[in-house]
């Protein structure tokens, strides 16, 4: 039986479109960072986009589990692509080869065993997501409402534990959803998202393009017991692009402060996931953040790159 606000890892999607559940968190001490993804519909997969130019795909031959690895220890990174005899799934559960998501009615459980890349070495481990409340409000991102985004459990405790590598860290975290009827890259030119979390609850600002060239804007607060409200966003704030790909990077942040990049997670040629700092209501805040350029991503000479991270395995 789900419980109310779980995440239904059971719902259709679209040909051609996609379903992801999302999890980041970051330590108490601020040393760590991890970011856990579940596709259906893998929306960066070069095999999924060749698919899609052939026809008709199916999202679940596209299917992976994405765990990234940040901070004190060293950066690790897998995403390996499998097919849809590799995929298991119900309303509270989503098993991707050998790793798993789950939710037990209270807490999202994921079991993880996977191979990084580019240097292989095994991911193992169990990380705990435990919401302080979930919320079903969901939000559509473009008019025809075939893009959608839901903060399932926005203000979140995550434990950690790792196997391998050996490490054990608890933190705060977030949970999300977002689901879309076509491919990302047909509805939106890019976007920039963050979330921040505090005493008071998570704050997420969502900005974007669409590909008509309308621009678009998200700023909601939801506080622990998962009342969400949709406020005023801070001003623009700009931030140094990323080093190597040279993304643009923005946030928000109160009049007359400075946001700043505490750490560049990651930097590819569409793609960038940043730790920063800002001020939101006079306190400082730290965010997870990201940037990313679909118009990059549509390339062929950026997916041909793509296979170095993303290998498939299918049977």
């Amino acid at each position: 039986m789900q419980f109310d606000g779980g995440p239904d890892f059971s719902q259709p999607v679209a040909r051609n479109g996609y379903a992801w559940w999302y999890i980041d968190a970051l330590s108490d001490d601020g040393q760590r960072g991890l970011t856990v993804i579940a596709f259906i519909g893998s929306v960066f997969s070069p095999y999924y986009a060749r698919a899609r130019r052939r026809g008709e795909a199916d999202p679940e031959n596209h299917c992976a589990i994405n765990v990234a690895l940040y901070g004190k220890g060293g950066k690790r990174w897998a995403l390996t692509e499998r097919g849809r005899n590799d995929l298991d799934r119900g309303i509270n559960h989503l098993q991707v080869g050998p790793s798993r998501v789950s939710w037990d009615g209270t807490d999202l459980v994921i079991h993880v065993d996977e191979i990084t890349v580019p240097l292989p070495s095994r991911l193992q481990g169990t990380i705990r997501v435990s919401p302080s409340a979930t919320t079903r409000d969901a939000f559509v991102l473009n008019p025809l409402g075939d893009h959608r985004w839901r903060p399932i459990a926005p203000y979140s405790r995550v434990s950690v534990d790792m196997v391998k590598p050996k490490l054990s860290w608890r933190g705060h975290g977030y949970f999300d959803w977002n689901a879309g009827d076509t491919p990302l890259e047909n509805a939106f030119s890019g976007w920039t998202w963050s979330r921040s979390s505090g005493a008071a609850g998570t704050t997420i600002y969502y900005d974007g393009e669409r590909r008509s060239g309308e621009q678009f804007g998200l700023a909601v607060a939801i506080g622990p017991k998962g009342r969400v409200t949709t406020v005023a966003p801070p001003p623009p704030a700009s931030l140094p692009t990323t080093t190597v790909w040279r993304i643009p990077r923005a946030t928000r942040s109160d009049l007359g402060t400075q946001a700043r990049v505490i750490e560049t997670c990651e930097d590819t040629p569409f793609y960038a996931r940043s730790i920063t700092e800002a001020t939101i209501s006079g306190q400082p805040v730290r965010a997870m953040h990201e940037s990313l350029l679909l118009d990059r991503f549509a390339t062929r000479w950026v997916q041909s790159l793509l296979h170095f991270r993303m290998p498939r395995v299918a049977r």
